[in-house]
Parts: C-alpha cells; structure tokens; sequence
C-alpha cells in the first residue's frame, strides 16, 4: 500500500501536465493541415470527417486500467449503440490529468461519474443527467474508536487518509475547514478498502470514505469512529452532452432502465453500483453540486 502526501500545488502541477498535452496535440500544425487542406476534397477526407463527428464517445474516470475500464463499459457502449442506431465508442482517458481537461472542453458525450462532476458539467457545458446509481453518497470522516478526537476540527495539521482530489470525499473533507491556515494533510491512498486498513495500521489520524463503505469494512471489527459526516448526495450518475438531442436522451435513460440493459451493464454495475440497476433522476438534483469544485485548477 503506497500512501504519499499532497500538496495543493502539487496536484495544479500534475493536472497541468495532462491538460498540456492535450492542448499540444491539438495545435499540431501538421494535423491541423492534414485536416483542412482543399487538395483532399476529393479524397473522401470529408465524409471520413463526417463520420466521425457522428460518433458518440462514452468515458468515465480513470479509475481503473484501460483493459479493466474496456471490460466494464465496451459492454455499454454497445448497448448503447444498437439502441441509438449510431456509433457509441468507450474511451478510457489514461490518467487523472487527461480526463479532467478532455472533461472540461466537452470531449465527451456521455460521462459517468460522481455527482459534482454532473453538476459542474450540467451547470457550465450544457449537460443532462440521465439516470444515476441508487442510493446516496454519504461520506463520513472517521478516526480509531480509541482516539480522543472529537472534533474534526481538530484534524488541522493531522494526516488524513483519503483519495487525492477532486475526489469528492476529500474535497468535502476540505470544505469543512474554513481556515486556509488550518487544513488536514492528505495523505493519498488509492482504493478505499486501503483507506480503511491505512487508519486502522495507524499511517494516518483519520480517513475519509464513503458511509456505506465503512459499515461494509467496519462491520466485523467496530474499529472506528466518525466524527463528521457530510450530508447526503444523489449517487454518481450518466449525463450526455448538448450533441445528443432530447429524443436521443430520453432513448438511453429508457434503454438503461429496461431489463435488457442488465448483462450489457452488469460488470460495470458490479464494481460501481454493488450490482444494482440505475434509477431515474433528473438535473434538479444536482444543481449546485459544482460548488465542491470552486476550488480546483480548471473548474471555472
């Protein structure tokens, strides 16, 4: 288990890396040529254009491997594709960085992933949200039964077990510190299962987890302690961008719902959803959601 420490800088750094290559791809001067260039009008340059721009592209965080994430969500993608009648392609983003800036310019059609994320998108590119994972997304700050926090406020200068940001818990973990001059550190693990075994081996004061995923791993040992715990949120969610029409939504929220999306979705649903179906929603309940990213490089 590798927990190392964040800084806020460090994290602007890393996102600014992954945005930048993007960025330079796209002002290749040899690929803007290569695309507009008249002596290829004859080529069938254009209509390969053409139909290009009618595929739909479905993504979601990197938040496993590209062969993990191909497994989980190609399955969908093809659902989705015989449902609309068009082209839906998965594209797995690679890291952290790319995600975040290929999300922000819009680069996908159909996203799914926490609920801040689906507001901010709803909020400033036009999104929809379509349908959404079951439950609420409660997240709860927790320390060993045997310590004497009883405050979260007292975790300032403390490491804190957690996800880096803008995964959600951490930045509603942030957000309960009002100080700028008194913030937790952020001790980074990945997974949340890790999370949990980091606090209770004593790597860190406390941790920073879902609600639903501290009764799971807490169940047995009754370790642990919550201190603060945040208020509930609609669950992570699908939303499709302003390039598909209504008609086209209301078709994948319906095709999402129906029986028959159960095995074209069933791995994903597995890992993200503990295996339940999606549920309906609507924009209503994310509104305001982007709020959690006031704070985050590119979250204008």
């Amino acid at each position: 288990m590798n927990i190392r420490i964040v800084s806020a800088s460090a994290v602007t750094a890393v996102l600014a890396v992954g945005i930048g290559a993007i960025a330079a791809n796209a002002a290749d001067p040899g690929l803007q040529v290569a695309l507009l260039t008249p002596q290829q009008s004859d080529s069938g340059a254009p209509q390969a254009l053409a139909a290009e721009a009618e595929i739909l592209t479905l993504s979601a965080p990197p938040r496993d491997s590209e062969d993990e994430g191909r497994r989980r969500f190609e399955p969908l993608a093809q659902y989705l594709s015989k449902t609309l009648g068009k082209k839906v392609v998965y594209r797995h983003p690679g890291n952290w960085g790319v995600y975040q800036g290929a999300m922000q310019k819009g680069a996908y059609d159909l996203v799914f992933d926490g609920p801040h994320f689906n507001g901010w998108r709803m909020e400033k590119l036009n999104y929809n949200v379509l349908v959404k994972a079951p439950g609420d997304f409660s997240q709860v700050v927790v320390v060993r039964k045997n310590s004497t926090t009883v405050d979260i406020k007292r975790l300032a200068g403390h490491k804190i077990c957690a996800h880096a940001p803008p995964n959600l818990g951490t930045l509603i973990l942030q957000g309960a510190f009002d100080n700028p001059a008194r913030q937790p550190l952020i001790a980074v693990v990945h997974g949340y299962k890790h999370i949990y075994q980091a606090l209770l081996d004593g790597k860190c004061e406390a941790a920073v987890l879902p609600k639903k995923h501290l009764e799971k791993f807490d169940r047995e040992r009754n370790a642990m302690r919550i201190v603060y715990q945040s208020k509930p949120l609609p669950n992570q969610a699908l939303s499709a961008g302003p390039k598909i029409s209504a008609e086209d939504r209301e078709r994948i929220a319906a095709a999402l719902l129906a029986p028959e999306a159960a095995a074209p979705t069933a791995k994903m649903r597995e890992v993200y959803m503990g295996g339940k179906s999606f549920v309906t929603t609507n924009n209503a309940e994310y509104a305001g959601l982007a709020q959690y990213l006031r704070n985050e490089w590119g979250y204008y």
